[in-house]
């Protein structure tokens, strides 16, 4: 029987899970009121893995003052992982802060579709996954095995999307923050005509810009 491989969708609420990690025992409802970002790696002691764990360790202090909480996962054991912590902060000298889940059984990459096969069988690809407070997953990145990702763009887009919250608006391609956000469209004729007399900076009645 083909196995069938299933995504989480954008605007419902993230699949719950309890796992083991190097912090303990997590079950994700728990974290309810944080914003969390959950990532996953194909393996431990691997290089490029290792290179974006510094990076998410090094933004992990201004990721925790946007509320929100980095949770790492692969499917290795706890001992694997702890043992991988430990060389990064002996050879590298980081320390790893957030927990990483044990996924052995695959149980949370499944719910969350971080296997790939035309990838690996036995490996996550690398995923990143914007929970918001409310435990709805608002928005996802896949990457290959062979390519790490921008940490930067990891915050950016949690600001962007903490932005379009608190504000009511939305943020234009390459948007940084403290730049200029995107006004709605005007759903109406009346509305239409309106625009013009609100005081944004409008390139036409449905591309318009304010400051925030």
């Amino acid at each position: 029987m083909e196995e069938i491989h299933s995504l989480p969708i954008l605007g419902e609420e993230a699949p719950d899970f309890e796992a083991l990690t190097t912090h303990g025992p997590l079950k994700l409802s728990d974290l309810r009121g944080k914003w969390v970002v959950l990532f996953s790696h194909p393996a431990d002691f691997t290089p490029v893995c290792t290179t974006e764990f510094i990076g998410l360790a090094e933004a992990n202090d201004e990721l925790q003052r946007l509320n929100v909480q980095l949770i790492g996962l692969s499917i290795d054991s706890v001992h694997s992982h702890l043992a991988w912590v430990r060389n990064i902060k002996e050879k590298m000298g980081v320390t790893i802060p957030f927990p990483v889940i044990a996924d052995l059984d695959m149980g949370v990459a499944r719910k969350f579709g971080m296997i790939h096969p035309g990838q690996s069988s036995t490996a996550t690809v690398r995923t990143v996954f914007f929970i918001d407070p409310d435990g709805m997953m608002r928005a996802m990145i896949y990457y290959p095995l062979s390519n790490g990702r921008y940490i930067p763009e990891i915050v950016r887009l949690v600001k962007a999307l903490q932005t379009s919250d608190r504000h009511g608006v939305a943020t234009p391609a390459n948007w940084q923050p403290g730049e200029k956000v995107v006004v709605p469209p005007p759903k109406t004729a009346k509305a239409m005509e309106e625009r013009e007399k609100e005081g944004y900076d409008c390139k036409d009645w449905y591309l318009c810009f304010k400051e925030i």
